[in-house]
């Protein structure tokens, strides 16, 4: 199990490498896994939370930020099934 330094370091180096002008850490990882990579993509929040092995349900929504887009996929759905 890699430290959270470590990792960081790692994570800098790959932005290096990739010409990426932005601080990559695992924090912000963890926010883009939760946002865009799984709740883009209509993974229900509940298993996004044990996806982050959080403790409870509360702490989720802090990483993983409902996106305007998502709310309005979510609201096309709804109106879908509605008709």
């Amino acid at each position: 199990m890699l430290t959270n330094q470590k990792m960081n370091s790692y994570l800098k180096e790959l932005a290096d490498i990739c010409h990426i002008n932005k601080d990559i850490t695992m924090h912000v990882a963890r926010h883009t896994f939760a946002a865009s990579v799984t709740l883009g993509n209509g993974v229900p929040i509940e298993t996004i939370s044990k996806l982050l092995r959080h403790n409870s349900l509360r702490t989720t929504p802090i990483y993983a930020k409902i996106l305007d887009e998502k709310i309005a996929k979510d609201m096309d759905a709804s109106e879908k099934k509605l008709h």
